[in-house]
């Protein structure tokens, strides 16, 4: 019945709209809603109408799905569905109820839809039927992204490690070493010139490591967890200390890298080793009890059934990942593009974070089966009950100073689930926390963190000479930047 009246109501509120009458339509409009955000939808009285029946028909199908009497695992899963098909069937999508895209086609004599056709043809035949987000004809890794100049230091069967060459007449003590997620590429910490965190952090006194994994193969479907602990961050500080002479070192860890940040850091203490000594943890979850959207996909019975795929295959598609990402937001990472690619024409923006993002990486079986398992499932890492390479994860061990950053609009770690890492270290949150590592003060001062009490030492570095970059290991490696 409220379809039904919503329905009828159409023509009046549309007719009044059209004369400048005031009648209250039958949905409320969303002015933030971009997809409607031409004037011809305003204006002209066919595409206020169309867009009012599409709302009244979206609200409908949500009322009737939430209404559906099943567990809240299955309402979630029905939400996501409901939503990625009203999305699909906007009325932005079709050429016909689509203003912009014929006024476009108008106003180019249909070259605009000879060019989405073609764009379409090309996406159908080599991009999975999907329509490209980025154009990633003018970038290359070594030039335009990853451009800090590094070179390989130390390579194991896992991970590369890269350190940075001195911008700075005088560096801080402790070396930072930068652990990436292995989900993507390690150059989102190195995006580009002017947007990269380890250029900043190089331009400001810290001697730079970053660790770029292996992208993984089937030949590497027995690799674990405890392999990327062991060989991943923990490495690493052998290395380091070896060249620096540093006793101690500072982390920061991004995602599913600052986890594993954290968990280093437990672990070595555990073992009595505390050669870490300040954390930053960066869209980090460390208690998976409310992983947001990604807790629909990450049930007990969606993650047995990605382990056998995983178990014939020996590795997860970055693929697979990416299309489950894009579907959490299909308005601003599929039909977007369906409009702008396919009904208007146009080519795909030149987007440095999105390049990185469509340089997918693949997962390991056994490592990313028991990572779905035991961190989203069950929730050991936050619970204490996590075994990795042969020791139960206690994160009570940590005694670093730790900062943790996270983003309101992160679909993929919550702020909150993020908010919830100051209730599982050994310190106590406080209101004002200590600056982000690699905000170092000027060469040749000190500076001095609230949380460890302690100065901060800086001391000269001699310049060595600039190496040439490029891409290591024959693309094997995730990204990396070394030597020629």
């Amino acid at each position: 019945m409220r379809f039904a009246d919503a329905l009828t109501r159409v023509p009046l509120a549309t007719t009044a709209h059209w004369v400048g009458g005031d009648v209250e339509g039958p949905v409320p409009l969303d002015p933030k809603d971009l997809r409607f955000a031409d004037p011809a939808w305003e204006a002209n009285p066919l595409f206020h109408a169309v867009r009012l029946s599409y709302l009244a028909g979206c609200r409908f199908v949500r009322d009737v799905v939430g209404s559906a009497d099943v567990d809240a695992g299955t309402a979630g899963k029905a939400a996501v569905a409901t939503e990625l098909l009203l999305d699909a069937v906007a009325p932005t999508n079709f050429l016909a109820t689509n203003p912009a895209a014929l006024k476009r086609a108008f106003d180019t004599s249909g070259v605009s839809l000879a060019k989405g056709a073609r764009n379409f043809v090309d996406d159908v035949r080599h991009n999975q039927c999907r329509p490209r987000q980025v154009d990633t004809r003018s970038f290359e890794v070594g030039r335009n992204l990853a451009a800090t100049p590094a070179r390989v230091v130390y390579r194991n069967d896992l991970m590369e490690l890269l350190q940075y060459e001195p911008q700075t007449p005088d560096v801080h003590a402790n070396p930072l070493l930068c652990s990436p997620p292995w989900v993507n590429k390690y150059y989102v910490m190195d995006l580009a010139p002017g947007r990269s965190f380890i250029e900043w952090a190089v331009q400001h006194g810290r001697t730079v490591f970053a660790m770029s994994y292996r992208n993984a193969t089937k030949e590497m479907s027995h690799v674990t967890m405890g392999d990327y602990l062991v060989q991943g961050p923990v490495a690493p500080l052998d290395v380091i200390q070896e060249i620096t002479g540093a006793s101690t070192i500072d982390i920061v860890g991004l995602c599913l890298g600052g986890a594993l940040t954290a968990i280093t850091d437990a672990y070595l203490r555990q073992a009595g080793d505390d050669r870490i000594g300040t954390l930053t943890l960066l869209n980090t979850m460390l208690h998976y009890s409310d992983p947001g959207q990604l807790g629909i996909f990450t049930d007990r019975r969606t993650v047995e059934k990605l382990e056998r795929t995983m178990q014939r295959e020996g590795v997860l598609e970055g693929s697979s990942m990416a299309g489950t990402f894009d579907m959490l937001r299909a308005n601003n990472l599929i039909f977007n593009y369906v409009v702008s690619n396919w009904l208007m024409g146009q080519e795909p923006p030149a987007f440095d974070i999105l390049a990185w993002n469509a340089d997918s990486t693949r997962m390991p079986a056994a490592m990313h089966a028991f990572y779905l398992r035991n961190f989203y499932v069950d929730n050991k890492l936050a619970a204490g009950t996590l075994e990795i390479a042969g020791t139960t994860i206690d994160l009570s061990a940590i005694k670093s100073p730790t900062y943790v950053v996270s983003a309101i609009n992160d679909h993929i770690v919550p702020w909150e689930s993020s908010y919830k890492t100051t209730r599982l270290g050994s310190r106590s949150p406080q209101r004002r926390p200590s600056p982000p590592l690699g905000s170092a003060a000027p060469p040749g001062s000190s500076v001095t963190s609230s949380s460890s009490g302690g100065g901060v030492r800086l001391i000269p570095m001699t310049r060595t000479t600039t190496v040439g970059t490029g891409i290591s290991g024959g693309g094997q490696f995730s990204g990396a930047v070394g030597t020629p």
